[in-house]
Order: C-alpha cells, then sequence, then structure tokens
C-alpha cells in the first residue's frame, strides 16, 4: 500500500481523487538563524565601562509628559463640574474697597455683599467668555483675542 488515499481501511474513497490525501504540505518553519551582531554594537566589556560612567539619577523618576492639551482639557472639565469661586477672596476685595473708594470714602461692606459682588462678577466673566470663545470660532480661530472681547460686548450693547 503506497497510497495512503486508496485504503479502504481509511474510508476516503468516496471522495475525489486528488494528487495527494493531505493537500499540500506546509514548507518546514525556518531554522532558527544565530543572532548576528547588531552595527554600534560594543562588546560587554564596553557595555559595563559604559553603564558604570554613566551619571545615575539617584531614582529620580521623571514626571510624566502628557500631550498637549490633555491638562487643559482636564482643567476644563473640572472647572465645569465645580461650583466654586476662582478669584481669590482677598484680591477681588481689595480692589472692590479700590473702586468704591473713586466714589465714596469710608465705605464698609458685609462680608456676604462682597461674596455677592464676587458671585455676580465671575458669572459675568464666564458669559463674556463663552461668548468671546464663539466669536473666536466663528473667525475660524481656537485662540481669543482682545478683539473678539470687544465684538462679544458690542453684540451684547454693553458698549456704546
Amino acid at each position: 500500500m503506497a497510497d495512503p488515499c486508496s485504503d479502504p481501511a481509511h474510508g476516503w474513497q468516496s471522495q475525489p481523487r486528488r494528487s495527494s490525501c493531505w493537500g499540500r504540505r506546509r514548507p518546514p518553519p525556518p531554522e532558527p538563524r544565530p543572532p548576528t551582531p547588531a552595527k554600534g554594537l560594543r562588546c560587554e566589556e564596553e557595555k559595563v565601562a559604559a553603564r558604570k560612567t554613566a551619571p545615575m539619577t539617584g531614582g529620580v523618576k521623571k514626571p510624566r509628559r502628557y500631550r498637549p492639551g490633555t491638562v487643559a482639557l482636564r482643567e476644563i472639565r473640572k472647572y465645569q463640574k465645580g461650583t466654586e469661586l476662582l478669584i481669590r477672596k482677598m484680591p477681588f476685595q481689595r480692589v472692590v474697597r479700590e473702586i468704591a473708594q473713586l466714589h465714596k470714602s469710608d465705605l464698609r461692606f458685609q462680608s456676604h455683599a462682597i461674596l455677592a459682588l464676587q458671585e455676580a462678577a465671575e458669572a459675568y466673566l464666564v458669559g463674556l467668555f463663552e461668548d468671546t470663545n464663539l466669536c473666536a470660532i466663528h473667525a475660524k480661530r481656537v485662540t481669543i483675542m482682545p478683539k473678539d472681547v470687544h465684538l462679544a460686548t458690542r453684540i451684547r450693547g454693553e458698549r456704546h
């Protein structure tokens, strides 16, 4: 029995006859080649010497560098989620007192009044910057400019 396909014990007689019952043979896998040294590789002693002379960083890990814009988007999400005031209270209070001093001297403020002014001022600025951003986007830019602020205030009717 030279041909295993013609053996009736295998039960392959009903199948159409092929040149070989096993089909095409896969080529054997290539023999692994011995590793060849790449260009510029130094011998083992040179590697060890280079390691010893290299400056040690002292185990200090470099801080992670995020891609440009990633941190900005994270900050945007953080500030949109929160409700806290974004301007520090004491600098804002000094500005309020300085402006009030121009109109009348020796004015006194309740702490809640300054907080109410700060809430209103921040809400106004956020809205203004939203409109300013829309003006910049309309001009096919992503960077806001002073001319966007001027246009936003003019459209709002705040500037005469």
